[in-house]
């Protein structure tokens, strides 16, 4: 396993938003992951932020677009704080040690896993319809995200995709927290993260305009993908 980070402590980029966007930041990945171009890899977005990021991988790379849906759980009173994540088959992990620290119930749990589980099935449905997912047996995954905090998503959809048995999957992030990155590496065939910054803070940091992606943007990217891959095979 390798891990490809990038530029350590660059304040001023911190400051004004090393990424335009999270299609700037997509377009900055698919630079590190033209390699892969030969394997003839299959997309997996994070939705619902990795998808702007993941939509222009695909198109750099002349590859299929799709979803890969995980719900983070998030902690009562501090939702962006993940304590688990459920995956599709399911999946659950769960960080004990961090859910005993903050003293959180079994019933809480539960609540917290049924809420996640249905926002899930919810979004499968609507990102996906009855589609089912691409054959990944022996085919190159790039799963995409627009950055890693605490990586339990990413984390969780790895554990899951494994199931699938790919030939290998390359985890691509435009910006991860040192910690993250190290304790994710060993997960995977490569991480590819652009930014490491040891004063990690937020994802949302990075990007100079990180509005929240809609359920209709992720819709639309993935159509126009699709219709993209159409018009490359006729």
């Amino acid at each position: 396993m390798t891990s490809g980070v990038g530029d350590n402590n660059p304040p001023e980029e911190v400051r004004h938003g090393a990424f335009a966007d999270r299609r700037d930041a997509g377009r900055k990945l698919a630079a590190r992951l033209g390699k892969y171009a030969v394997e003839n890899p299959i997309v997996l977005a994070l939705p619902r932020g990795g998808v702007p990021v993941g939509y222009e991988i695909a198109k750099a790379l002349r590859a299929p677009l799709d979803v890969f849906v995980v719900r983070k759980l998030g902690a009562p009173q501090q939702p962006e704080l993940g304590i688990g994540a459920v995956a599709p088959g399911g999946l659950l992990i769960l960080d004990s040690d961090l859910i005993r620290d903050l003293g959180i119930s079994d019933d809480a749990i539960r609540h917290i896993v049924s809420n996640e589980t249905a926002e899930m099935e919810r979004r499968l449905h609507r990102f996906r319809g009855d589609k089912p997912l691409p054959d990944l047996k022996d085919h190159t995954v790039l799963l995409v995200d627009d950055g890693l905090a605490t990586g339990v998503t990413a984390y969780t959809a790895i554990k899951a995709l494994r199931q699938m048995a790919p030939r290998r999957i390359v985890l691509a992030v435009p910006v991860c927290a040192t910690q993250t990155a190290h304790m994710i590496a060993p997960q995977v065939s490569e991480l590819v993260c652009l930014m490491n910054p040891p004063e990690f803070l937020a994802v949302g940091l990075w990007y100079a305009d990180f509005d929240q992606t809609s359920d209709e943007e992720v819709i639309e990217l993935l159509e126009v993908a699709g219709q993209e891959a159409e018009g490359k095979t006729d």
